[in-house]
């Protein structure tokens, strides 16, 4: 299992928050995933086949690029 954090500067609530691990959790392999508005944070915890690559165009479709 490989953990990932993210820095996403477009998490400005709730909504968005829920928009990112509804979507993130869907990505085959995803085990876990936490987002926090205030710190502007994503934590991916996956396994194969999801990939950082995977991930982080994932987040760039639904408009919260991602920074590392």
């Amino acid at each position: 299992m490989t953990t990932v954090t993210y820095t996403v500067p477009k998490i400005h609530c709730g909504h968005c928050v829920h928009t990112i691990k509804m979507e993130l959790s869907d990505l085959e392999g995803v085990q876990t995933v936490s987002a926090d508005m205030n710190t502007k944070q994503v934590v991916v915890t996956y396994d194969a086949p999801a990939s950082e690559d995977k991930i982080e165009s994932l987040l760039a479709e639904i408009n919260y690029p991602a920074q590392k």
